[in-house]
């Protein structure tokens, strides 16, 4: 990677954990706050990703450590509720740098596209339909809620990506550093536990 993509690597990285923005914006508004013509080349998501990590490790390690294990207690809330639908942990919260300012991103691989909506309505939860970029660039459903955290004393998002149940097989290659990209209900609880134990 050349210095320029290293700059914006970083300055990405500080606009994800400091304002919590999507990989995407905040690539685009590091390009502007550097001053930089819109057709620059950017970085590819494992480069901000590792920028993420460098920025937590210096600026946020006393606290990010809690902020993460409290998203992925709450992811794993809204997993055991919504258990019959396959839910799976995608995004920061499971690759482990998410802070207080990220949102919780579960995949549903559902026999029925409506059952999962029709579940919330059922519980009387208030939610957001949206369509939303799914892992393969495609257009997915998604229902956003938004859930409060006792731990962090706030509100967080957390978007239900409702797919069919035959796009689970191609949801768990492994990603470009071969990494699982997304964990089951069991691997979720395995780290939270781990988070409690450790």
């Amino acid at each position: 990677m050349d210095t320029l993509q290293s700059e914006i690597a970083a300055a990405a990285a500080r606009l994800v954990v400091e304002e919590g923005l999507e990989y995407g914006p905040a690539k685009r508004r590091a390009v502007k706050v550097l001053g930089l013509n819109a057709r620059t080349a950017l970085p590819d998501n494992d480069a901000l990703e590792d920028a993420v990590r460098e920025y937590i490790a210096v600026f946020c390690g006393d606290t990010q450590p809690g902020e993460l294990a409290a998203l992925r207690r709450l992811a794993l809330t809204w997993m055991e509720r919504l258990a019959e639908f396959r839910p799976y942990l995608g995004g920061a919260v499971w690759h482990g740098t998410a802070t207080r300012l990220s949102d919780i991103y579960l995949q549903l691989f559902c026999d029925d596209p409506k059952s999962a909506e029709i579940a919330l309505i059922e519980h009387q939860v208030d939610y957001t339909p949206r369509t939303v970029t799914g892992f393969h660039g495609e257009s997915v459903e998604a229902l956003s809620i938004s859930s409060m955290s006792r731990e962090l004393g706030e509100s967080v998002g957390v978007h239900l990506l409702v797919y069919d149940h035959d796009d689970l097989r191609g949801a768990l290659r492994p990603d470009s550093k071969g990494r699982t990209p997304r964990g089951d209900l069991a691997a979720v609880r395995a780290l939270v536990e781990e988070s409690e134990h450790g």
